[in-house]
């Protein structure tokens, strides 16, 4: 069966992952994946990643999630999709939304590449508001 929305399945996989407790987590990959795994790892939302190429064209992207080592609580609290397929969500550079009060971050998709809410300010760039992590 095809997916529909890949970037929903990303994050439905990763929700899932995080909710079972699993420290790495096997995820198809595609090239914005990429970027967006890239973007989670720099802000230290994950724990690391790799994308491994041997099967199919695309490869796979693991993730190793993160844990805080006391309470055992994910870094990630919570992913939301708000651009979905049939409902597109673009913003102009004047009205990125900021994601709890700069706590959290909206990962954008520009014609500069994929970036992070706060980035795409200081580019001046807008785009396609692919989901907010906090």
């Amino acid at each position: 069966m095809a997916v529909t929305d890949p970037i929903a399945d990303y994050l439905t996989r990763l929700r899932n992952a995080i909710r079972a407790n699993h420290r790495v987590v096997d995820i198809p990959a595609s090239n914005l994946k990429k970027e967006i795994t890239k973007i989670l790892f720099e802000k230290g939302y994950i724990l690391n990643y790799k994308f491994e190429d041997e099967n199919g064209p695309q490869g796979n992207i693991k993730i190793a999630l993160k844990y805080d080592s006391v309470t055992k609580s994910s870094a990630i609290k919570d992913l939301k999709r708000i651009s979905k397929p049939g409902l597109r969500k673009y913003r102009g550079s004047d009205s990125i939304p900021r994601v709890l009060n700069g706590l959290g971050i909206a990962i954008l998709s520009t014609s500069s590449g994929v970036m992070t809410d706060k980035e795409a300010r200081q580019q001046n760039v807008g785009g396609e508001v692919l989901c907010y992590v906090y």
